[in-house]
């Protein structure tokens, strides 16, 4: 067996972490703060009815570490807040609160 073949899968496996690594940072570098409000907005219409509208949500920056930003919807449905990292994920379950419940 040639000696290449030994290394061949060794330079598949860099290969593929630099091709996911570029495109990771692709992502990172061209992702929005309009994209993700967007985004999460389109959500809180599907999940918050009739009622609700794109007008209802707004952005502030994460607090918490890893917390790049936290879209707010409030409507007539309650808030829903989803906080948002670097790539646009969500990064738990949406917190809801029934309408008149003060913010903590």
């Amino acid at each position: 067996m040639p000696r290449w073949m030994w290394f061949a899968p060794l330079a598949l496996l860099i290969l593929a972490g630099a091709v996911w690594a570029f495109r990771w940072g692709w992502i990172a570098a061209t992702i929005t703060e309009t994209d993700v409000i967007t985004s999460y907005a389109q959500r809180y219409l599907k999940e918050a009815g009739a009622d609700a509208q794109l007008t209802d949500c707004a952005a502030r920056p994460g607090r918490q570490a890893g917390v790049w930003l936290v879209v707010r919807c409030l409507g007539p449905g309650g808030r829903y807040d989803y906080p948002v990292d670097r790539f646009g994920r969500l990064l738990a379950v949406p917190e809801t609160s029934p309408p008149g419940v003060p913010e903590t």
